[in-house]
């Protein structure tokens, strides 16, 4: 598998310049986010004070031929139900928009990289995870 789908806290590390996070996006031949991903980011960048440098560096990420965006549609919401289900019946809850998340990288069989652990209570996906620093 050589596509990732990167999470928010990913995409914030790497820009950041995370040595490791910035090695596995370096290495994967396809890049992809979820509008769920866009969303967070773009409200992160409305409540901080350089919202227009940052979407700007996000428009230069998204316009890499290897980066994607997917789509979210009914297959996603039937796999939101078996993930969601399944942490419930673990008693393992994890926020909502990073089960929906999951759901797509089950859907288009893509790795979640992300800096949240609460990704590996999901056995449907492949996750790596990076510490945050």
């Amino acid at each position: 598998m050589s596509g990732i789908l990167l999470d928010t806290s990913a995409y914030s590390a790497f820009m950041r310049g995370h040595p490791e996070l910035k090695l596995a996006v370096q290495r994967s031949e396809e890049i992809r986010v979820t509008p769920i991903v866009l969303g967070e980011l773009i409200s992160g960048f409305k409540m901080g004070k350089d919202e227009g440098r940052n979407r700007k560096l996000l428009e230069e990420f998204l316009s890499s031929p290897r980066v994607n965006s997917v789509e979210i549609d009914e297959e996603t919401s039937e796999r939101y139900a078996i993930i969601l289900n399944a942490l419930r019946g673990k008693g393992t809850p994890i926020p909502t928009n990073d089960i929906w998340i999951a759901s797509s990288a089950m859907q288009y069989g893509l790795k979640v990289v992300t800096t949240d652990t609460h990704y590996l209570q999901i056995s449907q996906v492949l996750v790596e995870c990076f510490d945050q620093h």
